[in-house]
């Protein structure tokens, strides 16, 4: 256990204890013990109880009432939430999200209003036993994600838990059940009800997953893709040049990129891998039998912009992933950039993530990793050296030398910034005399 989970583990146990001595029950809940009977480290520990919500409030020093009129606080200790819920069975859902009204209960009836079976098991902290009142354990034998109670009730309750259910299937390496299956695909049109910003949390999770791929196929599968992210099905068919492309289509490529990356590896370097093609179907054109997607990596940049500030990405990432698309096709030129176009492409924020997206684009393909290799070595051969100082000049030493301000100027010290990466201007006097002699009485006053 790693010492952060440790210590989460700590502060959780006391919170418990806290609730036992003022005289409730209390539980640990959900994911925190599927995870402990499956041996994996839990993220968070999530506690049900049968404290109601001013209870909580008047025996934690600080806590944030996140969600009171249904039963849920947050209790913060050491600077860390944990969420503390009373036990609680729900009214109507009218809005495919949330309950019109809860009612507090106990445990067991507070296990039937929960999502998944293997989501519905609780841990006493006093018996050191599981509490199991709707077939968890026995589903988590079967690698099964089932439904509490019937499942077209839980997903018109919550429309959510259809993508929930693949994203869990896929993160556990799990099947689902029969009925499950069956009403995802049946309302799966309602995700589209669901807020971009839902949804974009679960999809990040299921693209983390061990098998991305899995999960991608598994969403088209269950008719969902469609509703939220059609254009990936665009892929599907588009014919690729087959002496770079053996694997097939459009959509199979991209689904061996995601295949081959790393388990572990950054949520934009993910979502790279799945748009870095986004565009081939916009720009695909066949002339004499020879088949070209002319400026995919440009239009795909924009296409994949969209399509984030849609799944309400932030302009971090967006802008991340935009690069990372944009930039894909370079490395093929890699070998005949002059040093100054090299070490501006190789010196980019995330470079290594560029540099892997390359290594799995020619995996899932050619397999020619000739241009990976050089760009790699040259890399590393770069990070060892220490920062040029591409800043010996500005714009004030310009204009007092009579140059006008405007996009002249800023060609002027683009040009200086490549001779210091070239190597030919190392100090301030070079970068003044290469201005006087690469630049004479252009824009000057």
């Amino acid at each position: 256990m790693s010492q952060d989970s440790d210590k989460r583990l700590q502060l959780a146990t006391a919170i418990v204890k806290t609730l036992h001595a003022a005289g409730h029950d209390a539980y640990f809940a959900g994911g925190c013990v599927r995870d402990k009977i499956l041996g994996s480290p839990a993220k968070d520990y999530d506690i049900a109880t049968s404290a109601r919500p001013s209870d909580i409030q008047k025996l934690f020093p600080k806590t944030i009432p996140v969600g009171v009129q249904f039963g849920v606080i947050l209790v913060v200790e050491s600077g860390i939430p944990f969420e503390v819920a009373t036990f609680r069975t729900e009214g109507k859902y009218e809005d495919g999200r949330r309950p019109k009204s809860v009612n507090f209960t106990d445990v067991q009836n507070d296990a039937k209003r929960r999502d998944f079976t293997v989501n519905g098991l609780y841990y006493d902290l006093r018996s050191q036993k599981v509490l199991d009142f709707v077939g968890g354990e026995a589903d988590l034998k079967k690698k099964l994600i089932r439904s509490i109670g019937k499942a077209e009730d839980r997903f018109l309750e919550d429309h959510l838990r259809m993508l929930r259910a693949a994203r869990f299937a896929v993160q556990l390496g799990f099947s689902l059940d029969p009925e499950t299956e069956q009403a995802i695909k049946k309302h799966a049109p309602l995700i589209a009800k669901v807020s971009q910003e839902r949804i974009r949390e679960e999809f990040s999770k299921l693209l983390l997953s061990p098998t991305p791929a899995l999960g991608i196929r598994l969403l088209d599968e269950l008719g969902l893709l469609q509703h939220f992210l059609p254009e990936l099905l665009v892929l599907k068919g588009v014919e690729q040049p087959a002496e770079y492309h053996p694997e097939g289509d459009v959509f199979v490529h991209t689904l061996l990129l995601l295949e081959g990356l790393p388990r572990y590896s950054p949520l934009e370097l993910a979502l790279g891998c799945l748009f870095h093609d986004i565009a081939k179907p916009a720009t695909f054109e066949r002339a004499e039998d020879r088949i070209r997607f002319h400026g995919h990596d440009r239009v795909g940049e924009e296409m994949t912009r969209k399509i984030l500030k849609r799944l309400t990405y932030s302009n971090d990432q967006i802008d991340i992933v935009c690069v990372l698309v944009r930039d894909h096709l370079k490395f093929k030129d890699a070998f005949q950039m002059r040093q100054s176009t090299l070490k501006r492409f190789l010196g980019q924020d995330h470079f290594e993530w560029h540099l892997e997206l390359h290594r799995l684009d020619c995996m899932a393909s050619h397999k020619d990793l000739k241009a990976y290799e050089f760009c790699k070595k040259k890399y590393e051969e770069f990070q060892q050296l220490p920062p040029p100082p591409l800043r010996l000049i500005g714009g004030e030493d310009l204009a007092k030398m009579g140059y006008v301000p405007g996009p002249q100027m800023g060609k002027i010290l683009r040009a200086v910034e490549d001779a210091i990466l070239e190597g030919d201007v190392l100090t301030r006097d070079q970068a003044l005399s290469f201005v006087k002699e690469k630049f004479p009485l252009i824009g000057k006053k």
